[in-house]
């Protein structure tokens, strides 16, 4: 098994808990559950592989919609003990774009894309899933939160691994890298509240007489 196939695994595992705590928000039933929790999990992945023209990952390997409903199982059974099922949804969200993102790049760079490419793959790979996972559930995207580091945070992890694999310092090095620098940047945004300006608009400037 590839370092890529590892990473798309644990992306899709622990998306697939975000997926399924967002479902209990909702209050859906245990095949909503599975389905939210699926979508979330491969929704990203598949854009990607769709985009590169590969077999979407869970077509190549059914087992990832196994772990994703297990994984949906798993939260139906226990949210309820949870003091608060949206924080732990963002700190298990910030975990899983660290996963995920690294993915995108390394099923990127295996198939010989330029730097450009790779760096949106790892941004697609780790933000689709929860953006479909969010508007499904009606709830606000974490990834168009007013000023929140997501996108950021995985065009940051996908640039730091860009410019290691430019210095020869690629493989796990880069990877690594590229998912320390996502999850400490997302972290520093939940618990340290860093942001980054937003655009204000301003009234028009009066015309001059």
């Amino acid at each position: 098994m590839t370092g890529a196939v590892l990473l798309d695994y644990a992306a899709v595992a622990v998306f697939a808990l975000t997926g399924a705590l967002a479902a209990s928000r909702s209050q859906l039933d245990i095949v909503g559950f599975i389905f939210i929790a699926s979508l979330t999990a491969v929704g990203g992945g598949t854009v990607r592989d769709v985009i590169l023209d590969r077999v979407p990952l869970w077509v190549g390997d059914p087992v990832l919609l196994l772990v994703a409903g297990v994984a949906a199982v798993l939260v139906f059974l226990t949210a309820h003990r949870l003091e608060s099922r949206y924080r732990a949804l963002e700190w298990l969200d910030a975990a899983a774009l660290a996963i995920a993102v690294p993915a995108g790049v390394g099923v990127a760079l295996a198939e010989g894309m330029g730097w450009p490419v790779v760096l949106v793959m790892g941004m697609i790979t780790g933000c689709m899933g929860g953006l479909m996972r969010d508007v499904v559930c009606n709830e606000v995207p974490l990834v168009l939160k007013q000023g929140e580091l997501y996108v950021t945070c995985a065009f940051a992890g996908a640039l730091v691994a860009v410019v290691l694999g430019a210095a020869g310092m690629g493989g796990w090095v880069a990877l690594t890298a590229c998912a320390a620098v996502v999850f400490v940047l997302r972290a520093g945004s939940l618990a340290l509240g860093w942001r980054l300006p937003v655009y204000h608009s301003r009234p028009p400037r009066a015309p001059k007489r």
